[in-house]
């Protein structure tokens, strides 16, 4: 398996395997994919410029990954406006991202307005034909529920 394009910025984006957004979207109806362009969107609605503008409704995110940690950021934000945001990221479980927007190290649990699921294996993103070289998992930003911890 060819790592280096993998790590490299060359690869920054990969593509949301159809049977996993098919899944979710089952369950969640997304109106908005938030992080999109013309050949990858995965709803009606997509956008280019996603750290730029308000979401709204039922948000799809499957981020580049050099930029993991700004759009959650962003999707803890819009769900605290009435967005459900639901992420596709790197189980990087081990970066300050991580502890600030999705896990309550004091209390050993997700924060107020996550729910996190791991997904077993690796995933194939894409027309890949190899896993991808991490964990992957998603996270669900809840609409109209304190974050970082805020107590109602």
């Amino acid at each position: 398996m060819r790592t280096d394009l993998m790590f490299s910025k060359n690869s920054d984006e990969w593509e949301t395997p159809q049977n996993l957004f098919d899944e979710l979207n089952e369950e969640f109806h997304f109106t908005l994919d938030a992080a999109a362009d013309e050949k990858n969107h995965k709803t009606e609605q997509y956008l280019e410029d996603a750290l730029d503008c308000d979401w709204h409704g039922s948000v799809w995110l499957n981020p580049p990954y050099s930029l993991v940690k700004e759009f959650i950021t962003k999707a803890e934000y819009e769900s605290t406006k009435g967005a459900t945001v639901v992420c596709l990221v790197p189980a990087r479980t081990d970066t300050k991202w991580w502890h600030r927007s999705v896990w309550d190290s004091t209390y050993h649990k997700p924060r107020p307005n996550v729910e996190i699921r791991f997904l077993r294996g690796r995933l194939k993103f894409g027309g890949s034909t190899n896993s991808a070289p991490f964990p992957s998992v998603i996270i669900i930003f809840h609409a109209n529920q304190p974050s970082s911890g805020q107590k109602l």
